[in-house]
């Protein structure tokens, strides 16, 4: 008896559970065969400086979602739901991102679609900030990719509060006359213009661009490569409010031999942490803060733009408008760069100015760029008589040749003859230091016009050509008269 009730009882729960398979909500059943990762979500990130308060807006919060490589199928249907109230009490969210992610208050869900072997990347929210915050606040994000055919995996990241935020100088700074191979010095400096001390210390970060390489001099830097161009100093210096520094001694740097001219620019941060890449370790003593006079310190970068002593002298390339009266004829000018310095970077590369000779007019100076016709590759002057100006920075001049030369084609018309007429072209450049060559004559070769055009310009030949007209149709007139009556 007791037995052939448990058998029922066994039988119903089997029943039981059986109907509640067949009639729960179906869920997706993950695969062995696809693997998600949250691995390069950063576990900690300093969300915004106090002193910004409620006027801190970060939109940098993303959170990227990989595809494990050796998945035998692609990841379908990906979702991330993110839930941000952690954060409450350090600062607000609101909706941001790329378009497609929903949401709304603390929990947002982005779409990522379908992947195989690669990853996708979404900002849920833009992250605001508080009044009354203090540096060390933090909070923690929360959030969970799913995908119909692979399990779901969840990673947290530790937002915190930062600060103080340490101005560099607003004005950029110039210095010119470096010489290639010789070190040069720059003294970073900053202001703490914020109510909060840098209680955990300061870091210097610079970088050196456009042929600029630093000098690895200091054991409490670390630079990026045996041949840095950029670095990285940390100092226990608890940076006090109103305060402003400087390091105690200047870091040097070092332009390549035929540089023109490269760009230094550095920044302060109150919490330290090293930047990927900066492994190699300064030999030399270490550099302090002292203190400095205070200033305008609110840039967010400081500046240096260098100049050296090496030059890149332009001269022009010239041509004859040679043709007869009437013509209009090319003539290829622009100007070749004879070094031996090379321009690198974004820096202005100079120009060159067209006076065409009296007695022609310039039609057009066309190029093509992008598969598109230009009719002008340099700036008509305002003025009859003026230069027009050809910027060698300019898309018309993308391409130089091997031989440093830069040239476009002018459509010039003869108008009519001037006896030693000649125009002019003059090369300008910020790095020419040979003006003796800067400019050259474009001659003018003008031949009579062929006879067949002065009687073209007669009067008589209007007078026939008017004649003409009117008898084609006069012509035309009884020709069609001809064909209705017929």
């Amino acid at each position: 008896m007791a037995l052939r009730t448990w058998a029922r009882i066994t039988g119903r729960a089997t029943l039981a559970a059986l109907l509640a398979t067949a009639f729960s909500p179906a869920r997706a059943t993950a695969s062995d065969a696809v693997a998600l990762s949250l691995a390069d979500v950063p576990r900690t990130m300093v969300v915004y400086n106090a002193d910004e308060g409620a006027a801190a807006t970060n939109g940098d919060f993303e959170v990227p979602v990989a595809v494990v490589p050796g998945n035998r199928e692609p990841a379908r249907d990906i979702k991330v739901v993110v839930d941000a109230s952690g954060l409450k009490g350090i600062a607000r969210v609101v909706k941001g991102g790329y378009g497609n992610c929903t949401g709304s208050g603390w929990v947002y869900t982005c779409e990522y679609g379908t992947l195989r072997n690669d990853g996708e990347s979404n900002a849920p929210f833009d992250i605001l900030g508080l009044d009354g915050v203090k540096p060390g606040d933090s909070g923690t994000v929360v959030y969970t990719a799913s995908a119909g055919n692979a399990a779901p995996v969840t990673g947290t990241t530790r937002m915190v509060v930062g600060g103080p935020t340490l101005g560099a100088p607003d004005e950029e700074l110039k210095v010119s006359g470096v010489e290639p191979g010789r070190p040069a010095s720059l003294t970073p400096e900053f202001a703490n213009h914020t109510p909060f001390a840098a209680d955990r210390g300061v870091a210097l970060r610079i970088d050196a661009a456009d042929g600029l390489t630093l000098r690895t001099r200091h054991s409490n830097c670390y630079y990026g490569g045996p041949s840095p161009t950029s670095a990285w100093c940390v100092f226990p210096t608890k940076a006090a409010p109103g305060a402003a520094y400087r390091t105690s001694a200047p870091l040097a740097y070092v332009a390549g031999e035929k540089e023109l001219s490269g760009t230094l620019s550095y920044s302060w941060s109150s919490a330290p942490a090293r930047p990927a890449g900066h492994t190699v370790r300064g030999t030399g003593a270490p550099i302090t803060l002292v203190r400095a006079a205070d200033g305008r310190f609110d840039g967010v970068n400081g500046t240096v733009r260098v100049d050296t002593t090496v030059q890149a002298d332009h001269r022009p390339v010239t041509g004859t408008v040679r043709g007869r009266v009437g013509d209009t004829v090319e003539v290829r000018l622009g100007a070749r760069d004879l070094g031996p310095g090379k321009l690198l970077g974004d820096g202005v590369k100079g120009r060159f100015e067209v006076v065409p000779p009296e007695g022609t007019t310039v039609t057009s100076v066309p190029y093509s760029f992008e598969d598109n016709d230009r009719k002008w590759g340099c700036e008509q002057p305002t003025r009859p008589g003026g230069a027009y100006v050809c910027d060698l920075g300019g898309e018309a001049f993308s391409w130089a040749g091997p031989d440093g030369t830069s040239t476009i084609v002018f459509h010039v018309r003869i108008d009519r003859q001037v006896a030693g007429a000649q125009g002019t072209i003059r090369t300008y450049s910020p790095y020419d230091r040979t003006p003796g060559n800067d400019t050259a004559v474009i001659p003018l070769d003008a031949s009579p016009a062929p006879a067949y055009r002065a009687f073209l310009r007669h009067p008589a030949w209007a007078a026939i050509t008017a004649g003409a007209v009117v008898a084609l149709a006069l012509t035309a007139a009884y020709l069609h008269r001809r064909r209705r009556s017929a």
